[in-house]
């Protein structure tokens, strides 16, 4: 029997006890850490594992999150892993996945390939996700028999930003459904072995477009005159970012998908292998940015509260436009419950676009807030995904520190990045 858990919606009020990341905690963490900080709850990692598993695999698309221990977590809950670069899949290795073997602990997924990633993908034989005809000729060039996906563009797409969005002719992302016959033809000219197709068009859920997607990929799989042994969804699964927003109903997620397997399979005569690469999914509600208030200032109508957290901590609102509620969490204990205030949020950098307040496109907006002060906290929700992960040094500031609660019990599991670190590979 496929057990589906309820879905939770977020932002969790910080005062809920049952809530690992709940205020009590989160204000002991910058007397031990400093801020900015990123903080972790692995029981809601573990949580959202568990909802999807009724899938045959469940791939986590590191990208998403990368940290070697948050990588270690998802091993020991029996989760594979994507890769999209060659760090990736060194990230993969130390983390103590196994390359190559029928398990395909790791897969790697991309649409170029170059001379270094191929030298380590041939020497340990990790399987290939292909999306380019030109990957495949590289690689059979090298490695005849080398296992290899495919990654099909419909044709069409779907995401919550123009940016996320994989398919279609404006995306770069897999093989043009029109020249699968070419990459068959590499397959058999190579001795490459196909193992499966794969699909992921976006981010977001849109369940009719959805189910355009897996009557798509069931039609090509059985128009492919070729045995395959997997499926894979893909990726893009929301979560709810904003209070009302509806969590993803996964049971009729698995449902649409199962569908699709299960017409290849009848086509087949055998079982196909049905896999999901969630990243967002897995790890954006189990994670929070602790930033401090360090200035307080109107600027004609407009109110602004300035944190020591910008967009090279945090760069989806800058660069999607993205939205993630913020909680105030004031340093002295004192009562919040008041009157809220229109509030533009930013942070320290020499740049306008250093707002976490706006809308796609740079439109700045606000946000309801309490009154803050200098030295208060503010909690950024729901960034566990594509926070870290897409950091930068813009300004020359080091990366930031890393937090894993466990069983209510906080551990450092990346520490401050030092500036003769930052410096270090310009002392030639």
């Amino acid at each position: 029997m496929l057990i589906f858990p309820e879905p939770f919606a977020m932002p969790y009020p910080l005062n809920q006890a049952g809530y690992a990341l709940n205020d009590s905690l989160l204000a002991a963490l910058p007397g031990r850490f400093g801020t900015p900080l990123w903080v972790y709850d692995a029981a809601l990692i573990e949580r959202q594992i568990a909802s999807l598993r009724a899938f045959d695999t469940i791939r986590f698309a590191q990208k998403a999150c990368s940290n070697l221990h948050i990588l270690r977590l998802m091993r020991q809950a029996g989760v594979k892993v994507d890769a999209v670069s060659l760090g990736e899949i060194e990230r993969a290795l130390v983390a103590g996945f196994r390359p190559g073997g029928d398990d395909e602990e790791i897969v790697f997924t991309a649409d170029v390939i170059d001379e270094a990633t191929l030298d380590r993908i041939c020497a340990l034989g990790i399987t290939v996700n292909a999306g380019s005809c030109d990957m495949l000729r590289q690689l059979g060039r090298r490695a005849s028999g080398h296992p290899v996906w495919l990654r099909i563009n419909p044709g069409f797409g779907h995401g919550h930003s123009q940016k996320t969005n994989t398919g279609g002719e404006n995306s770069k992302h897999g093989i043009w459904h029109q020249d699968l016959a070419q990459a068959l033809a590499l397959i058999d000219t190579y001795g490459l072995r196909l193992v499966g197709l794969h699909m992921h068009i976006g981010s977001g859920v849109d369940y009719d477009h959805l189910a355009r997607v897996c009557d798509t990929l069931a039609n090509q799989a059985i128009a492919l005159g070729r045995d395959i042994q997997a499926i894979s969804a893909g990726g893009g699964l929301s979560i709810p970012y904003r209070d009302g927003d509806a969590a993803v109903d996964v049971r009729h997620y698995y449902g649409l998908w199962d569908a699709a397997r299960r017409r290849i399979a009848a086509h087949l005569g055998h079982p196909v292998r049905l896999e999901i690469e969630p990243g967002r999914y897995l790890v954006a509600q189990a994670g929070v940015l602790l930033a401090q208030v360090r200035a307080v200032k109107s600027m004609g109508q407009r109110h602004f509260v300035l944190a020591d957290a910008g967009f090279n901590d945090l760069m989806r609102p800058a660069m999607y436009g993205s939205h993630h509620h913020i909680s105030l969490l004031p340093q002295d204990g004192r009562d919040v419950a008041t009157p809220c205030i229109e509030t533009v949020v930013g942070g320290p950098l020499c740049e306008s676009g250093d707002v976490f307040t706006q809308r796609e496109g740079g439109k700045v907006t606000s946000c309801a807030l309490p009154a803050a002060q200098v030295g208060d906290w503010l909690v950024f929700h729901d960034t566990g995904a594509y926070g870290a992960s897409m950091s930068s040094n813009y300004n020359s500031r080091p990366l930031l520190p890393e937090v894993l609660v466990e069983g209510n019990k906080a551990r450092l599991i990346r520490r401050r990045q030092r500036m003769d670190e930052l410096l270090a590979l310009e002392q030639i």
